[in-house]
């Protein structure tokens, strides 16, 4: 990839075409995603809602108008004592990982939720064997926290998932 300009903004409903394209593919190839059947367009901008609703930041980074990864925050249970806990997901395009995208994304977030006034922010890894996300994370100021094991069952074997978390 050469140096284009990536910009991150909010995400906008006439995203979700692309969005729902790249999560598609870690749904239908990859354990990085624990769902085996890639949601809709439409269930794609429920969530979104459920986020923005919320006041929660959902934002993509786009290359020359293409959006080419995504990121959100949501509530990590609905329970009032953890108000202040949010959880992130990050998917960037397969054929844009490996030039900052995913971080400049992730540090967007955090950024956006600490200024809301949240405390904790996890990050949930599917597949211990995700070593890649695991650093990615770490590089970010995550710390594991925890390990569920045999926790999902996808493509014919057990799934081990790392909870990693960040002070806010």
């Amino acid at each position: 990839m050469q140096k284009e300009t990536i910009t991150i903004s909010d995400a906008e409903a006439s995203d979700f075409l692309e969005i729902r394209d790249i999560y598609a593919h870690y749904v239908t190839h990859t354990t990085v995603s624990l769902e085996e059947h890639p949601p809709t367009r439409e269930e794609l901008l429920a969530r979104w809602k459920n986020s923005t609703d919320k006041s929660l930041p959902y934002l993509v980074a786009k290359i020359n108008g293409r959006v080419v990864g995504y990121a959100y925050a949501f509530q990590y249970r609905p329970r009032a004592a953890y108000r202040y806990t949010l959880e992130e997901s990050v998917y960037i395009s397969k054929e844009h990982q490996g030039f900052g995208i995913g971080r400049s994304l992730l540090s967007a977030l955090i950024k956006q939720c600490q200024e809301k006034g949240y405390k904790q922010m996890l990050a949930v890894v599917a597949d211990a064997d995700n070593l890649a996300s695991i650093a990615f994370h770490k590089k970010l100021g995550f710390k594991q926290s925890g390990v569920l094991e045999k926790f999902g069952f996808k493509f014919n074997k057990w799934i081990d998932t790392i909870l990693m978390q960040k002070a806010l």
